[in-house]
């Protein structure tokens, strides 16, 4: 399927990088197969279990027992000697990739391309917040579910 102006049909492995105008590291923007048919990516693995994880929660109703069942904690602990810090807040933020934006080549201009409409990409993803009399930490899906050890 074309995206970012070209299409993986090229006939060879794909030990090469396709940086999808997102740096190493980056979160995804979007999904595609890549390897060996019937291998999933790591990068896919997290998306789904991201995907699932908030459309078990969406239809839950009761919301804390979900997170219980999940192993989300409601207290996490600081590195200093700080207070814990309690879960106050889980939200659901959906964004959309319209367009894409890189450097251009001896300029301080930034090369941009907006998509189509049926090229743009929805992403959605969890925060939950944690606070104390002192501070704040905001931890996305992603994060917590290596807190919480899940196997994606």
């Amino acid at each position: 399927m074309p995206h970012d102006g070209h299409t993986h049909a090229h006939p060879h492995d794909h030990a090469h990088p396709h940086d999808h105008n997102h740096p190493t590291g980056a979160a995804h923007l979007h999904s595609h197969p890549h390897g060996p048919a019937g291998k999933v990516s790591h990068d896919d693995r997290v998306q789904d279990f991201i995907d699932n994880f908030i459309a078990g929660f969406r239809a839950s109703d009761d919301k804390p027992g979900f997170l219980r069942l999940a192993q989300v904690p409601f207290e996490i602990t600081t590195d200093d000697d700080s207070p814990a810090l309690k879960l106050v807040d889980v939200t659901i933020e959906d964004a959309f990739q319209v367009a894409t934006a890189s450097p251009a080549f001896a300029s301080t201009e930034l090369v941009y391309h907006p998509y189509p409409g049926r090229m743009v990409r929805q992403r959605t993803d969890m925060r939950f917040v944690y606070v104390s009399l002192t501070a704040r930490r905001d931890v996305l899906l992603a994060e917590m579910a290596e807190l919480i050890g899940a196997n994606v």
